[in-house]
């Protein structure tokens, strides 16, 4: 009877313990400790997470402000992704060294290329300070006054807790506001740019198959972290030196089957997991279509005009992957949504809820939660899509507009600051707009503001549209703009920023580009943003409360904060899925189907001459499996954007591969997680070193690891 309890026990929680989850490595001990280990999982949470001592967590840092790395030798060498790379990578090419058409590779480290702005940022420490961030706000009456005082405290306690001067304090929130933590952490600022497969490697597939399954795509690069001589963060030097981690990762490449143990650690962007049903309908069917149809517009003139100029290609090439991976992520989130039949579950839940708020007797605490939600979503439903066509047209996807927001902020700032910050604005923004211009192309962002400022006029609410744009012809709207406006060229943009304010006021005003932006603008600041903020303070306040009901009303419920890019860990089974009738994905790709999929010159589906001949002659060296070259898996670990570039170990903490996507029925994980459907996808680790290896010859990148054979060392 005690091995049927401990077999039931076992199930119970490897079945649990597919249901997602992004958790706080410092927390691990207890109930994800022995998940993970019933799971598979051979190493402990202190080796994970250790304040003292050299854990995991030394060799996971965030990469660049937006993505994670993880250091794989004792020389500070950083594997990431390819398309966090991108823009680095992008900003070295030229059309005679184009590095994303011809990959980059430093033979040397003298060879390695530097990067201005750059950063990597490693936790020291994790620490729980939420009854210091939240002393004084209890007695408050508006949430206001509560979000003021809080701010307040975080910022005291940010300059006043312990730390080495060269280290930093972030104070993170938890749980909706329910929890703090503080983060102390370390930020490297000269990081060199070491290596990268072409983009017919790194990006195979391009965006036909991004967030798509089966995956055939090498999607990595390397970096190097630089140091001071006493091993801490500086400023570039060429004093510097390679930076000393406290822990690296040893590279298996034993490989992975079925059902194997994985963890995933990183910085995770944003999740949503304990929406209400009515905010998550509210996307289905009204936010996320709308969002859609702009950036297919924008993003169907952009293709046309890269596909016939190699030049316009390179310049947009980092701005239309940043646009596309959004824009195809929503579609597959609202897919999966449907398909997993969320509004129900949540709908399900919210019932179960409401019966626990009753027997707990908690009805003035906690029972109108739900009743609120529905008013309050209902209210702002209008100002949301009226912000998200503002955000998404004038802000994000149509560069003459955006760019004229920056003059439209530079004049608010003589407005409400005066004449040294207006001069100071000024004087960075001069100084700071070369970088767009040098990517700007006239004829591309005149396309993209026609089709995208009549989809403005005609299906952003109309209470909130300005004037200029009532029954506006958009082709003729286009012509005068683009024929009259100084916006679209770096020389007449300087010179609306000549004079004193006085003067470049008057210019601006008389700009018809900047007219009609600033058009925009008011009406969004004016009829759009003071009540969507008003209602949105509400609906925060709500979600508040809803979580901490949550959390003490489901006391045995696998409950763990949304994302905020903060470093968390996920874990789970390398496993297929069937995400539609009939349909079922192997976990595993090879090789083989990058061949199958090549289209000689596509931009996409490319493959180098020197691929397809370490493919016909199967050189793998000691990468391959039985005549098959591995290079993709997939797994149930739960990740989102901020995970790209994470690395996915084995049960041992060994590098096994690296985090890159989910598939496209899962991307509703940030939302609503089934272990059904949603899967992260990765790069294999043996694909990396082939590629490093045997395509470019890179003999002095792999004499610097540390690869192993045997599962059972780390």
């Amino acid at each position: 009877m005690k091995l049927l309890k401990l077999a039931l026990l076992l199930f119970v929680l490897q079945t649990q313990a597919q249901q997602g989850g992004m958790w706080i490595p410092s927390l691990l001990k207890g109930m994800n400790e022995t998940e993970m280990k019933s799971m598979g999982m051979k190493i402990t949470s202190k080796d994970i997470y250790d304040a003292n001592q050299s854990s995991l967590k030394d060799a996971v840092p965030q990469f660049d402000g937006g993505c994670t790395a993880e250091v794989i030798s004792d020389k500070g060498l950083l594997l990431t992704n390819h398309h966090c790379g991108f823009a680095a990578i992008q900003d070295h090419s030229t059309v005679e060294h184009d590095y994303l058409r011809d990959g980059f590779w430093a033979y040397k480290m003298e060879d390695e290329l530097t990067n201005p702005n750059m950063t990597v940022m490693f936790v020291v420490r994790i620490e729980d300070i939420t009854t210091k961030v939240l002393e004084g706000v209890a007695t408050l009456a508006s949430e206001a006054e509560k979000q003021k005082k809080i701010q307040e405290n975080i910022t005291a306690l940010s300059n006043s807790l312990p730390k080495e001067t060269w280290q930093e304090n972030k104070i993170k929130t938890f749980y909706d506001g329910n929890q703090y933590l503080l983060f102390v952490t370390e930020t490297f600022k000269d990081i060199r740019f070491v290596g990268a497969p072409p983009s017919s490697i790194g990006k195979f597939g391009s965006d036909t198959d991004n967030w798509v399954w089966p995956r055939h795509t090498g999607d990595f690069s390397l970096f190097r972290i630089y140091a001071d001589k006493n091993n801490r963060p500086a400023a570039y030097s060429v004093e510097n030196v390679p930076y000393k981690p406290k822990h690296f990762f040893p590279i298996s490449i034993a490989g992975v089957k079925e059902n194997d143990f994985t963890m995933v650690m990183g910085y995770p962007g944003r999740t949503t997991e304990y929406l209400p049903a009515i905010a998550v309908n509210q996307i289905v069917e009204t936010l996320n279509p709308a969002k859609i149809e702009v950036r297919d517009a924008a993003l169907k003139v952009q293709d046309r005009f890269m596909r016939k100029d190699q030049a316009i290609k390179i310049q947009y090439a980092a701005k239309y992957a940043s646009v596309a991976n959004y824009w195809k992520k929503w579609m597959g989130e609202t897919k999966g949504l449907k398909k997993a039949n969320a509004v129900a579950a949540k709908q399900k839940f919210e019932k179960e809820f409401q019966e626990k708020v009753i027997k707990a007797g908690k009805q003035a605490e906690y029972g109108s939660l739900l009743s609120d939600f529905e008013k309050n979503y209902t209210d702002i439903k209008d100002f949301a899509l009226a912000r998200d066509y503002f955000t998404e047209v004038a802000l994000r996807n149509t560069e003459i507009l955006s760019v004229g927001y920056k003059l439209y902020q530079l004049e608010q700032i003589l407005i409400t600051k005066g004449e040294q910050s207006f001069t100071d604005k000024k004087n960075t923004l001069s100084k700071g707009i070369d970088a767009f211009y040098k990517d700007y192309n006239v004829e591309v962002d005149k396309n993209v503001f026609e089709q995208l400022i009549n989809l403005y006029a005609t299906k952003s609410p109309k209470q909130f549209l300005p004037e200029t744009l009532n029954n506006v012809d958009a082709a003729k709207l286009t012509s005068d703009i683009f024929t009259n406006s100084k916006l679209i060229s770096l020389t007449s943009f300087r010179e609306l920023l000549d004079g004193d304010s006085k003067t470049i006021i008057e210019k601006l005003n008389a700009d018809k580009g900047y007219q009609l932006l600033k058009s925009m603008a008011d009406a969004y600041t004016t009829k759009v943003a003071p009540t969507y903020d008003a209602l949105n303070l509400k609906n925060t306040a709500t979600q508040r409360t809803y979580m901490k009901a949550i959390l003490e009303l489901f006391p045995a419920k696998r409950i763990f904060p949304d994302a905020n890019s903060t470093l968390r860990i996920t874990y789970g089974k390398v496993k297929g899925y069937q995400p539609n009738d009939g349909v079922y994905y192997e976990p595993f790709t090879t090789l083989d189907g990058v061949i199958e999929k090549y289209i000689p010159g596509d931009y996409e589906f490319d493959v180098p001459k020197k691929l397809i001949d370490l493919y016909n002659t199967k050189d793998y060296g000691n990468y391959g499996v039985k005549g098959k070259m591995p290079v993709c898996f997939i797994a149930t670990n739960h990740t989102t954007g901020g995970n790209s570039g994470s690395p996915a170990l084995d049960a041992n903490g060994n590098l096994i591969g690296l985090n890159f996507d989910r598939v496209w029925e899962g991307t509703m994980s940030d939302i609503f997680y089934s272990p059904d459907i949603c899967r992260n996808i990765m790069v294999d680790a043996r694909y990396v070193l082939f590629i490093i290896d045997k395509y470019a010859g890179a003999q002095n990148i792999i004499n610097e690891l540390k690869i192993i054979t045997s599962t059972n060392k780390k």
